[in-house]
């Protein structure tokens, strides 16, 4: 009972641990890796553009860092992986995972306030 209590407090511990797992790969990428990969998570962190749905957002950050792992391994340059416009290869990569992230619900709540607040509510 206590770790249910916990977890409806705090969040899922299995998802915890799948992120630290993730940022622990991120941290083991040679430096000229990691910091693509941190500035590529940061934008979507930012973006709005990151699944608002755990296990889809886990899979493209486990995917984003397994694509880096496999450059670095074969020695691929940074430039080869994102090419000259990296906000094209992230709306790219991102389109293959996107749910319409917290922004689309953001975008759905002020919706149905304001039909709300119209008194346009559907019955």
């Amino acid at each position: 009972m206590a770790k249910n209590f916990l977890e409806l407090i705090i969040g899922s511990f299995e998802d915890k641990k799948q992120w630290r797992a993730y940022v622990a790969r991120v941290k083991a990428l040679p430096e000229d890796y990691r910091t693509a990969v941190e500035g590529i998570e940061r934008y979507l962190m930012h973006s709005g553009d990151t699944p608002a749905d755990w296990s889809l957002a886990a899979k493209m950050f486990d995917d984003l860092v397994e694509l880096f792992e496999r450059a670095a391994a074969d020695g691929t340059p940074i430039r080869e992986i994102v090419g000259e416009d990296p906000l094209e290869f992230v709306e790219t990569f991102v389109g293959t995972y996107s749910d319409g992230g917290w922004i689309a619900k953001e975008r759905e709540r002020l919706r149905k306030t304001i039909e709300r607040a119209a008194g346009e509510e559907a019955d």
